[in-house]
Parts: structure tokens; sequence; C-alpha cells
């Protein structure tokens, strides 16, 4: 089983920057498929940015060029960092994972909500001009 633990979300301003982190705990040596989501008030929870384990990478259009996505291999800790944040990219963010992935879809990409078995709870970004 794997357990996802999302942290260090806050407030920042407009041009600032913050980096979330989500640690992944259980099962740690399979392939995972690893991604970060948001959902906003009154909206759909959408994908952010995916990484696979050889470190490529996937990205909404919305957050393309500003957002980057990593992963700690050696303490199994998955980050995004958010570069010059909009007031728009405030929401609660979830870090999510296609467990024990085959490789039957590829690489990993940023899939649909109901593609990934396994969520966090969430850490809120509030990002104000």
């Amino acid at each position: 089983q794997v357990h996802l633990a999302e942290s260090w979300g806050g407030s920042v301003q407009t041009g600032g920057s913050l980096r979330l982190s989500c640690v992944v705990s259980g099962d740690t040596y399979s392939r995972h498929c690893l991604a970060w989501f948001r959902q906003a008030p009154g909206k759909e929870r959408e994908g952010v940015a995916a990484i696979d384990n050889d470190g490529s990478t996937d990205f909404a259009d919305a957050v393309q060029g500003r957002f980057a996505i990593s992963k700690d291999h050696a303490n199994n800790i998955l980050y995004l960092e958010m570069n010059n944040p909009k007031p728009e990219d405030t929401a609660m963010y979830y870090c999510a994972a296609v467990t024990d992935y085959t490789g039957s879809w590829g690489r990993c990409r940023l899939w649909g909500n109901d593609a990934y078995n396994i969520w966090g709870q969430g850490t809120q970004v509030t990002v104000s001009s």
C-alpha cells in the first residue's frame, strides 16, 4: 500500500515562489506514476504535472513554463515548484499516484482523475496579487 502526504502549502504573492512537498511512504520499490492535481472552489479537480521514474515530465498548459515537478528518489519525496504563481493558481493541491504501474499506457503522463488510485489529503495554496 502507498500513502501520500502533502505539506508546505500556504500563501504566496504573485511573482514569488512556493514549493509543495509530498512524502511517498509504504511500497516505494514498485514503479508508481506520480502527479499533482488541484481543485479550486466550485471547479473540477484538474491535473497540474506528472513525472515518471526516469524524470520525464508532463505539464498542464496553464502551468507550463512556470511550475516544475521533481522527485527526490532517496527520500521518496515528490515536489511541485510553483514559480511566478497567479491568483488563478489558488486551489487545494493534491498529489496522486498510479501504483504498481506496468507501463501499459506508455510513459507516465498527466492522465485523468480516474486513472489515479491513491490520493493525498491536500494542501491549500492561496496566491494574492
